[in-house]
């Protein structure tokens, strides 16, 4: 890479993600439409200006994840840290179980790779951000667009991904509070029992088989979970509300984004949004956000 290229500065747009999809713990992510810009330039001293949802959150620069990765990266590989200034725009749900914390950590990755010439590459920028969070889905996701599945290989993360119908239709159901990652793997059990196992292998193969194929009526089948869902419904109310909707003909799908508490829910075809948000709003009260998203594409990467 030239220093001229080095030295220019970079616009990243990262998609919001949602990981898990149900059965495929740790492994499934799809992209979502709605997005966190960052354009980054070298400056005299570090700098952050931001706009939209959480802008002070974002903005700050103490614990900021973006900042913190770049510094972290650049430190490791023995390379110069340019100072930055940053301008961000996030329209991401923080701690909401929409990958915020992916979407970050990867564009300070992406920035290190950008600033300090690493060369690191699509795996490479994935891998790094992927041990960084401690698995893949929403890394995977987030970079390559569309509907991933994902998997851990040593140091390298192995993902293949499908575009996704453009025509399905979801609402994200976000409810007040957020639920830090953490504390939602803590109510996990250790292990499994093999009936369990065996009806979340069933369903994640199915549910790979519906984005491939773009078979919308599998989702009821395919998302059901018994790895997560039913140990985090304790700390994310919304989920035992919405899950019943499953068996209703205007729900294709319904599963905890992530690590929740939000939830995601697939509209069948034939329904409107305004059908589903009546539908969804009766059921969980008028303090809870509703957030009509599409399947998105991955990182748009541009030089400045």
């Amino acid at each position: 890479m030239s220093a001229a290229k080095v030295m220019s500065g970079l616009r990243l747009s990262l998609p919001a993600t949602s990981a898990n999809l149900g059965p495929g713990f740790d492994a499934a992510g799809l992209a979502l439409s709605m997005r966190l810009t960052v354009e980054a330039s070298v400056a005299a001293g570090f700098q952050i200006e931001a706009t939209g949802r959480d802008a002070a959150l974002c903005g700050a620069m103490e614990h900021n994840l973006i900042l913190d990765t770049y510094r972290d990266v650049l430190t490791r590989a023995r390379v110069e840290v340019l100072p930055l200034h940053l301008r961000l725009h996030n329209e991401i749900p923080l701690g909401m179980g929409c990958g915020s914390s992916a979407a970050a950590l990867l564009a300070g990755v992406a920035l290190a790779d950008h600033f300090g010439g690493l060369k690191m590459g699509d795996a490479g920028i994935v891998a790094e951000a992927s041990r960084i969070e401690g698995h893949p889905d929403n890394v995977t996701a987030c970079w390559y667009g569309g509907f991933t599945v994902s998997a851990e290989a040593g140091d390298a993360v192995e993902a293949a991904t499908f575009a996704g119908d453009p025509g399905w239709e979801m609402l994200l159901v976000v409810q007040p509070t957020s639920l830090a990652t953490k504390k939602a793997r803590a109510l996990l059990p250790e292990s499994y029992s093999k009936a369990d196992a065996i009806f979340n292998v069933q369903r994640a193969s199915l549910l790979v088989a519906a984005f491939a194929q773009g078979r919308l009526e599998l989702l009821a089948t395919a998302m059901q979970d018994r790895m997560h869902q039913p140990y985090r419904a304790e700390a994310c109310p919304l989920l035992e509300k919405l899950l019943p909707l499953m068996s209703e003909p205007e729900i294709a799908g319904v599963a905890l984004s992530g690590a929740g508490p939000s939830v995601l829910v697939f509209l069948a075809e034939e329904t409107t949004l305004l059908e589903a948000e009546t539908r969804i709003q009766g059921l969980v009260g008028p303090d809870v956000e509703l957030l009509p998203l599409r399947i998105s594409g991955g990182v748009e990467r541009t030089l400045l």
